[in-house]
């Protein structure tokens, strides 16, 4: 389901810039974008499924049934997401003054925040039925729901691109949003069962409260970076913005499969910290870093290495120029050094959220990493532009892994630190040295003809990587590969001795 939703989103982002490349019209449109890109770790994935996937899960536990906190959550849930649709469509104008006070087409960018203000209330009532679909160990169709957003979002600007332009796209924000509630409710009503709203909300909804407020807290904070990138990216020159947004959508595709991995763990990390199964939640913790770091480090080489060659090959049509793409490629090098901390910070919220009484400290460390990128941003961007903006990112974003990662054995949560460091020093070495071989490999395939260059490169040195880093995982004996090197041996025939 990530890899399918992951195709349609590079498919989306390349029919954006197909036809609205990087200007004016689509630095309004990422603005708008913001509503949705905020809404969606904060009331559909992460605060909103701390909240109610422990909560579902412990009612589950103790009673074979979370229907009770079911009825009492939905009403004071839609009443909420409701009343912050029609603040925040009101509230426009003012919105994008604060959010991008240099866009040079400020206009264009209220009506999508407009627009855009229903996804609020979309996202938040997916997010619910998803945290029922997962406390239920079901898991399929909430990984479906990306693929509905982004088929709504494309078919929006299929058919509306000629006749509202970049409208078409925010247009397509909304759909997709009523898209992810309508691909869960069949199986919601089939395997979970209606709720009764009820006015009478559950006590232990409200003693959790306390747990989504520093989530809460935690997320606006670390989306505070991407605030930081569209404010003082619309004082930068028109299509800065776009840019930006190009390569964060480019890099986001192998964190978001990477987390995929620990986002299953979620559950039972819960009931493990419920439970008191300290040397399981110990071993859950510890093998989400080891597999997030196996599988990052290897994506992270290979968008330094072929950054030019991924963004032409990906976005170098239409409206989309060859200095877009040396703009985007430049930035998507740098943004790409913080995707290791993105992957840690996610699995380390994560542990902390499972543990009753830590959940404070996820924001303190947003707030640390945020000041790094506001400190960075000042120093970096005078001189150098959006690269120093993508630097700032992706310092911040480090800064926060390692204080989430040095605050896991103090509160509560223990894993070998030594034998994660090797691990961490292990896989990075690797997918250097694996950059560098396909680097020479890739420069081959570059001597083709430009038709065939341009996807060989990426292709044949993407091969090349793979495999060079498989054997020097090998090599340097991470666990990983050789779990993987295994479970091919027995997939094709091999008998395990």
């Amino acid at each position: 389901m990530s890899v399918l939703a992951s195709m349609l989103g590079f498919l989306r982002d390349l029919t954006i810039a197909r036809y609205f490349g990087a200007s004016a019209d689509t630095d309004a449109f990422v603005v708008a974008w913001t509503i949705p890109e905020t809404a969606t770790p904060l009331l559909m994935e992460g605060a909103m499924a701390a909240l109610l996937i422990p909560l579902f899960s412990h009612e589950l536990a103790r009673r074979g049934s979370f229907k009770e906190s079911l009825g009492g959550v939905l009403l004071p849930l839609v009443g909420v997401l409701a009343t912050l649709a029609g603040v925040t469509a009101l509230a426009a104008p003012l919105l994008v003054a604060v959010l991008a006070p240099g866009l040079a087409d400020p206009t264009t960018a209220v009506v999508s925040v407009r627009i855009a203000a229903l996804t609020i209330l979309f996202l938040g009532f997916s997010g619910y039925l998803m945290a029922a679909l997962r406390a239920s160990n079901i898991f399929g169709w909430p990984g479906s729901v990306y693929i509905a957003y982004n088929t709504g979002i494309l078919a929006m600007i299929f058919l509306l691109h000629e006749s509202l332009g970049i409208l078409s796209a925010a247009i397509g924000l909304a759909v997709g949003g009523g898209c992810m509630i309508a691909v869960q409710i069949p199986v919601f009503i089939r395997r979970v069962g209606l709720p009764r709203p009820t006015l009478r909300i559950p006590r232990e909804l409200v003693a959790r409260l306390s747990v989504f407020v520093p989530l809460a807290l935690y997320t606006l904070e670390r989306h505070g970076q991407v605030f930081v990138e569209r404010f003082v990216g619309s004082m930068l020159p028109v299509g800065t913005i776009s840019h930006l947004n190009y390569a964060t959508k480019v890099g986001q595709i192998p964190m978001l499969l990477s987390l995929t991995v620990a986002l299953v763990t979620l559950p039972a990390l819960s009931r493990s910290a419920a439970e008191g199964a300290n040397e399981r939640l110990r071993a859950l913790v510890e093998r989400n870093l080891r597999a997030v770091t196996f599988l990052i480090a290897p994506a992270t080489a290979f968008l330094v290495v072929f950054a030019p060659e991924v963004v032409r090959l990906l976005f170098q049509r239409g409206a989309f120029t060859p200095a877009d793409t040396a703009a985007t490629a430049d930035i998507l090098r740098i943004y790409s050094l913080g995707l290791l901390g993105q992957v840690l910070v996610g699995v380390c919220v994560q542990a902390l959220v499972a543990v009753p009484g830590r959940t404070w400290y996820p924001a303190r460390a947003a707030m640390s990493g945020l000041l790094v990128t506001v400190g960075v941003t000042v120093v970096a961007t005078p001189a150098f532009g959006a690269l120093g903006l993508a630097l700032a990112n992706a310092l911040g974003i480090s800064v926060m892994a390692l204080l989430l990662l040095r605050s896991l054995p103090r509160r509560g949560v223990r894993f070998g630190v030594r034998r994660t460091a090797v691990h961490f020093g292990r896989c990075v070495l690797a997918a250097a040295l694996g950059g560098v071989a396909a680097r020479l490999v890739g420069g081959v395939a570059g001597g083709l003809s430009a038709p065939s260059a341009e996807i060989g490169v990426p292709v044949v040195g993407g091969l090349a990587l793979v495999l060079a880093y498989a054997l020097l995982a090998l090599v340097f004996n991470i666990a990983e590969a050789r779990q993987l090197a295994l479970a091919l041996k027995v997939r094709f025939g091999c008998p395990r001795r």
